[in-house]
């Protein structure tokens, strides 16, 4: 693999654990052990993912994130929990996919995982916090659905096809940034309303 291609892995990989670490752990970790999906050369060596102590961490906190982030308001509370977890895993995530004999791109690619992890995390949790002033909890449920099943399909398509993918995780990235900023805004009006309102101290 190119080194566009390794990037391009290591973006989408970094951007998706900003919404699952877990799940993305755990789905890499089996995905080496049991060779369902073919691995590039530079992933086989991360013999620590498919370590069955790390598969089995990974995957008890891919089910409570699977649980908790159905439920309203505790999905934003885990969210914010995990607002630096999330960042430096899809970091080292992304550094781990890299080519450590060439300290120039691994410097690229920690920097670009872990800021695309934090952009990810970033525009969730912003999102279901403005789904969770819903009184309807069925959006909770198909917005967290939703993201499951982008997780893993997106997982699939960035080990399977890297530059495909991270076109994909590029135009993610960027819908991630313009809901940070939606939603900050939306949250900046609706407390400049309530201090404007009569008897609001």
């Amino acid at each position: 693999m190119g080194i566009i291609e390794l990037l391009g892995l290591a973006g989408s990989v970094s951007l998706l654990s900003g919404w699952r670490l877990y799940a993305t752990i755990l789905i890499t970790g089996l995905a080496m052990r049991t060779g369902w999906v073919p691995l590039p050369e530079q992933l086989q060596v991360l013999d620590v993912l498919a370590n069955p102590w790390v598969l089995g961490v990974a995957a008890v906190g891919a089910v409570m994130e699977f649980l908790a982030d159905k439920v309203m308001w505790l999905d934003s509370i885990w969210d914010a929990i995990h607002s630096l977890i999330r960042p430096v895993g899809g970091a080292l995530l992304a550094l781990a996919i890299v080519d450590p004999g060439d300290p120039t791109w691994q410097v690229v690619a920690f920097l670009l995982g872990g800021g695309a992890a934090f952009a990810a995390h970033a525009g969730k949790a912003s999102a279901r916090a403005a789904v969770n002033m819903s009184p309807e909890p069925v959006s909770n449920v198909v917005a967290s659905t939703a993201e499951d099943v982008a997780t893993v399909g997106l997982l699939a398509l960035a080990i399977a096809n890297p530059v495909a993918a991270a076109v994909i995780a590029a135009v993610l990235l960027v819908l991630s940034i313009v809901l940070i900023v939606v939603v900050g805004r939306a949250v900046k009006r609706f407390f400049r309303r309530t201090r404007e309102r009569p008897g609001a101290v």
